[in-house]
């Protein structure tokens, strides 16, 4: 079972739960995620099965995309509604217009400080280990990019609705933190959702529990498994850009020989996916100016 699961994580588990009840439930060793989510968090996380494991890496880098409401006038130390409230603002003068205003600011290539409670290391440790102890360790600003931000509906200061696509790294919570004080009054999260990760979205998305059921069911043999909407390592990085290839070819870039692009092309700097005649993923690659190919990742037939 060599392939992508996208589950729709419920608001509860964190990302590395979800991985090993998966774990459990499909009776495999090999099994990691694309893309972290905050247990207070709920959507699309794919889950990568076997062999699939070395897709996580190109998953990570893809964008993101979320739905999310903010709470004008309260801060917390979570910079989400999970945490203990650190300060409160009139957001009274705040409405539809003041945010709308505000938005453009966020838009692009922004920094960003991530949230004390992270999981962002630290001489080995989370942040979130520091805050809990209460030791106060503020990490560095992050280059990120907003591609875009949208509010979508406004029912007063205390329940703001956003949508954002955004590069990897981004942190929604820190972006409403800062909104917030853009406006003179703080914020906080109250509910996020990843509508898409990469080229997966919540069309194609299982509730973690049904997806349970069903590995579990197919593990053991049982009689009627329903389908599973399994996506092959190939067609999980659609996102990037394909190169077929030859047998030949393929052969050689799994047993790590030398590779050269074909000529013509240039060295200028992507990923690019190698497939097979048979439509098999053979390697993740990245041409090098001398016009070879760095293999970054390499997949069993």
């Amino acid at each position: 079972m060599d392939a992508v699961l996208v589950i729709d994580k419920p608001i509860g588990p964190t990302s590395f739960d979800v991985v090993r009840k998966v774990r459990r439930a499909a009776r495999m060793k090999r099994v990691g995620h694309g893309g972290t989510l905050d247990p207070a968090a709920s959507g699309v996380l794919p889950i990568c099965l076997g062999e699939a494991t070395k897709l996580a890496q190109f998953l990570l880098d893809a964008d993101k995309q979320y739905d999310f409401t903010v709470c004008f006038g309260v801060e917390t130390d979570t910079d989400d509604a999970a945490g203990k409230i650190t300060a409160r603002s009139d957001a009274g003068a705040i409405d539809e217009a003041c945010v709308r205003d505000a938005l453009p600011g966020f838009r692009g290539a922004i920094t960003q400080v991530p949230p004390s409670y992270s999981a962002l290391k630290r001489e080995g440790r989370p942040l979130y280990d520091y805050a809990r102890a209460g030791e106060v360790v503020e990490a560095a600003p992050r280059a990120v990019t907003v591609h875009e931000l949208e509010l979508t509906s406004f029912a007063g200061p205390a329940s703001a609705a956003f949508t954002m696509r955004c590069s990897k790294g981004t942190y929604v919570r820190a972006l409403a933190r800062d909104l917030g004080r853009a406006l003179g009054a703080g914020a906080h999260v109250t509910a996020l959702r990843r509508t898409r990760s990469g080229p997966f979205s919540l069309a194609e998305a299982l509730p973690l529990e049904v997806a349970l059921d069903a590995l579990a069911r197919d593990a053991a043999g049982t009689d009627a498994v329903p389908a599973l909407p399994l996506v092959p390592p190939a067609e999980a990085l659609r996102h990037l850009e394909r190169r077929p290839v030859t047998d030949a070819v393929a052969r050689d870039a799994r047993h790590g020989k030398r590779i050269v692009l074909e000529t013509g092309e240039d060295g200028r700097d992507r990923r690019l996916c190698l497939v097979d005649p048979q439509g098999r993923l053979v390697a993740v690659a990245r041409p090098r100016p001398d016009r070879t190919l760095e293999l970054l990742r390499v997949f069993l037939a």
